[in-house]
């Protein structure tokens, strides 16, 4: 490619010659009133309905867009414009223009933004083609998309389009890059906005109410998680960006709206991964009246809305497999499918021989691990990789579960599940403990869990616990990552592909 210096030298300079020439660079507006993919849509209806004109021209069209492509012929030029639907290929003619407009086109570059006005006819190619009778620079790009080759079938006319943007990490840095030359990237986000909005019908449907709980909290609570803490300088007080809505949503549920929730960014000051970015956004319902069995039929029914309503289909392809979305899922003992992985049953265990067990297998990040994580660590590492079609995995251990309640027929655990797709977790639930002693105990063995090293435990949140004396009625909870969602669903392998501007290293 041309060193990049040249060619920014060469679009500023043709930014002058615009100015010379008294041709505005950066427009304030255009009439645009008709859309790419629509005008070849109402082109090829007429011409199937004989409704074209004598030359076989469709009606006239005003577009606006940017041009991705350039192949000029003297005094003609071929380019496609595309907009936020599509592309369309646009005619350039000098005896249509007349010398002066057309000349002016040699200071137009891929990248430009231009309006134009015209008719559509069919080449001889077959390609449904706009021809141009005028046009308007819009915004002069100063600086070249990483557009890729083109080629187009001599036959078909089938563009196939290899990335000039290869580099993964640049295009998470510049996404406004990446979705100026990638469509499938636009469809990809677009995706994600259907199937928020379908969340959104399905909740509505089933009489819950939208809230919103706060972002800074004076406790962080509802999860295990490291949070970020901030300063607020006018109250002298630490606070926090919530790593969950939880507690707050409860609040509500004790106050009497007793069907809610929130679609909301949360954060958690961790590591970046694969399924992993700091800042997230979740989904969170709670029920009153209902427990954890209650969610797993809602589960369903909401993951059976949003795939019947967005993709069409109850099966979806994700990476190597394809995942079978008919309920009902299958359900698994998280103590028992562990036991049957180490041939032992878990119970048994004391913290010691779970420790020695996961510093066998060399399970990571070990330290300040009580007996509670420890097993989910083990879990981790020995069932989670198999879980591939919907499975929900039930009934937690009490240590790894502070807000959910006994399992009314096995103290051991509590009535928890997580749904699992394709090795991930997808959501978290409850029944949610609403008995305040339990609760506060709770709270405190979370809390020496944090003075003992565990950064991720909880703290005692005595607002919280007041709030439950009040009486909190029998409530079913759910916490769903939206973003691990989307990945399933749009067949995205890393998070970051479902997150517009993902969180980065510092660029070098």
């Amino acid at each position: 490619m041309e060193d990049l210096s040249q060619v920014l030298r060469i679009r500023r300079e043709k930014l002058e010659a615009l100015a010379e020439r008294g041709i505005e660079p950066f427009a304030y507006n255009y009439d645009a009133t008709h859309r790419t993919v629509a005008v070849a849509a109402s082109f090829e209806a007429a011409e199937s309905e004989g409704r074209l004109s004598e030359d076989g021209d469709g009606e006239a069209a005003w577009l606006g867009g940017r041009i991705v492509s350039w192949r000029g012929h003297g005094k003609s030029a071929f380019v496609h414009l595309e907009d936020g639907d599509g592309s369309i290929q646009i005619y350039f003619k000098k005896d249509v223009l007349g010398d002066e407009s057309f000349a002016d086109l040699d200071l137009m570059d891929l990248g430009d933004w231009i309006g134009v006005q015209g008719q559509p006819f069919r080449t001889r190619t077959g390609e449904i083609t706009v021809r141009a009778e005028s046009y308007t620079l819009l915004t002069k790009s100063l600086r070249p998309l990483p557009f890729g080759k083109v080629e187009t079938d001599a036959e078909t006319g089938e563009r196939t389009v290899h990335s000039g943007f290869s580099d993964q990490e640049t295009r998470y840095r510049q996404r406004y890059a990446d979705l100026a030359v990638h469509p499938e990237v636009r469809e990809v986000f677009r995706t994600r906005s259907r199937i928020v909005s379908a969340l959104r019908s399905f909740f509505d449907s089933e009489g819950f109410l939208e809230v919103e709980t706060p972002v800074l909290q004076p406790l962080y609570g509802g999860a295990s998680a490291k949070p970020f803490v901030t300063t607020h300088h006018a109250l002298d007080q630490t606070m926090y960006l919530r790593i969950a809505d939880e507690l707050y949503l409860k609040r509500l549920i004790v106050g009497g709206l007793d069907r809610v929730y929130e679609i909301a960014k949360d954060f958690r000051n961790e590591g970046l991964s694969r399924v992993h970015n700091p800042e997230f956004t979740m989904l969170e319902w709670y029920q009153a009246f209902a427990d954890y069995r209650d969610q797993m039929d809602m589960v369903e029914r909401m993951l059976l809305h949003v795939l019947d309503s967005v993709i069409g289909s109850r099966t979806v392809t994700y990476g190597e497999h394809e995942i079978t979305f008919e309920p009902p899922f299958q359900r698994l003992s998280l103590m028992g499918g562990l036991s049957d992985a180490l041939g032992i049953d878990v119970h048994e265990m004391g913290e010691s021989e779970l420790r020695a067990k996961a510093e066998e297998l060399k399970v990571p990040d070990l330290d300040g691990a009580g007996r509670g994580k420890l097993i989910d660590k083990l879990f981790g590492e020995l069932v989670e990789p198999d879980l591939i079609q919907p499975v929900f995995v039930i009934d937690h251990p009490k240590e790894l579960s502070p807000l959910a309640k006994p399992h009314r027929e096995d103290a051991r655990v509590t009535e928890r599940f997580e749904l699992y797709i394709a090795g991930a977790e997808l959501l978290n639930a409850f029944s949610e403990l609403n008995d305040p002693i339990d609760q506060r105990q709770r709270f405190e063995a979370q809390a020496a869990l944090l003075a003992a090293g565990d950064d991720e435990a909880q703290q005692v949140d005595e607002d919280y616990i007041r709030a439950l004396e009040y009486g909190m009625p029998p409530t079913g909870g759910v916490g769903m990552g939206v973003d691990r969602l989307v990945m399933m669903l749009t067949n995205q392998t890393s998070i970051r592909d479902v997150i517009l501007f993902p969180i980065l290293r510092d660029e070098e």
